[in-house]
Formats: structure tokens, sequence, C-alpha cells
């Protein structure tokens, strides 16, 4: 080595690297923020299944005012409306082939338009078509009973008109109920598929038996609705029944909620 050259300078040192900060424990890490509740207006009100158990109810009432007070015809239960039809075109005693077409043919026209106004305002709502539905039944009911304290029970123009209203208010619910589609209450004018299904799926018949209770609870509705009828009809005015029923679906149209 020459006395110019001067030893080469050591390499420097790589700074040692931090040590990562520990993970702070499980319990005290920050708690998330509470979730807000939802605003989701679908959820806000009452919900589905008690609405159309009432609305059972309440077909199991106008079928005891048409039937009982309107001379035999059904607006609610076309099954049995068809059946009643068939009895009077065979011309058996305390039937009406006018009365029962006249309820057949308003419940077609109020489901017919019941179709197409779920159709433009139910897309993606189950509130907002059942809400429709309801203010146009309280108010279609409102006019029965308003019909009904003005002029006589069996004046042909009472009796056609109340039939009319009735009829076209149920057709325009069940369009609705049909397309709300809850379980075991897709319809709340007749029982017939529910017993079906309460018996055949009970444990006597082969099944669970797990949806018996709301389909046990819509038989009761039906049931409870064509007794308070009744009694309403055969001691006092037809009018008060129908009235009933307005302000039952006037107040189920101010707080029905989206989901069941």
């Amino acid at each position: 080595m020459t006395g110019t050259e001067h030893p080469s300078e050591p390499p420097e040192r790589p700074e040692p690297a931090e040590p990562p900060e520990p993970a702070e424990p499980a319990g005290l890490a920050e708690p998330a923020e509470p979730s807000e509740p939802s605003r989701d207006p679908e959820a806000r009100g009452v919900r589905l299944v008690p609405v159309l158990l009432l609305l059972t109810g309440i077909s199991g009432l106008i079928d005891a005012v048409t039937y009982l007070g309107l001379g035999h015809v059904f607006t609610a239960n076309m099954t049995g409306n068809v059946v009643v039809l068939g009895f009077a075109a065979a011309g058996a005693p305390g039937f009406s082939v006018p009365h029962t077409a006249t309820s057949l043919v308003c419940f077609l026209m109020g489901a017919a338009i019941g179709g197409r106004v779920v159709r433009r305002v139910g897309e993606g709502s189950r509130r907002t078509p059942a809400r429709v539905m309801l203010a146009t039944e309280a108010l279609l009911m409102a006019v029965s009973a308003a019909v009904a304290f003005a002029t006589s029970d069996h004046a042909p123009a009472t009796v056609y008109t109340i039939i009319a209203l009735t009829a076209f208010a149920m057709g325009l619910r069940n369009a609705t109920v049909r397309k709300l589609a809850v379980r075991d209450l897709s319809t709340t004018t007749v029982v017939t598929m529910t017993l079906t299904g309460l018996a055949s799926e009970s444990r006597a018949g082969g099944g669970t038996g797990r949806r018996s209770p709301r389909r046990t609870a819509s038989v009761a509705a039906m049931f409870a609705g064509a007794v308070l009828g009744a009694v309403l009809v055969l001691h006092n005015d037809l009018a008060i029944p129908l009235l009933l029923a307005a302000v039952t679906s006037a107040v189920l149209a101010l707080t029905v909620s989206g989901k069941e």
C-alpha cells in the first residue's frame, strides 16, 4: 500500500428498525360507534301480519252485513258467492241472481283496478300499495255507511249500492294482498286453503306444525269478525258495522308498514 492510499472506510451499519407497536388487547380496542336506528320507511308502523289479520276479521264482518242484511249475498268471500249464485240461478227461495251477480262483477272490477294500482305504486315497496288500498277501502266503507244511515236498509238502491261498494273494496284489497305475498296470509277473504294447510302440515298430518300459529290466527280472526258483524247487524243499523270497518281501515292506512 502506497503512502497516498487510505484504507477504505467501513460500511455504515443500517439503523435498527423500530420494533412494531404491540397490538392492543382485544378488550382495550375502541368500541365501534353505535349504528343509527333504521330509517327505512318500509319499517315504520304496524307490521303487515297483524294488519292482515285485522283485515281478515273485517272480511268476516262485511260478509255478515251483506249476507244477513242484504239478502244472502257475499261480497268478500267469492267462493261462497259463486255457490250462492248457483242457488239463485236454480230458483232457490231467498237468493237473488241480480244481487250475487252485482257482487261478483264489482269484485272483479275492484281486483282488476287493484292489479293496475299495485303495478304503478308497488315497485320496490309493500308499504305504499298497502296504504293506498287501505285508504281506498276506508273511503268506500265510509260511503257505504253513509248510504245505510241515510236510506232504508231494504230499499233496492241501498242494497245495490252497498253490495257494489263493498264488493269493489274487497276485490281491490285481494289484488293488493296477493301482491304483498305474506306467507299464509295471501288472502284475507277465504280460509279454505288456510284450513287445508293447517291440517295437512300439522303433526297429525305428518308435518311439523311450525306454521300453525299464523294460520290458526287467520281462521280465528274471520270467525271473530263474523260473530261481531252478526251481532251488530241483528241488533243495530247496517251502518254501524260498516262504519267500524271504515274506521279500522283508515287507522291501518295511517299506520301500516311494509315489513312482516
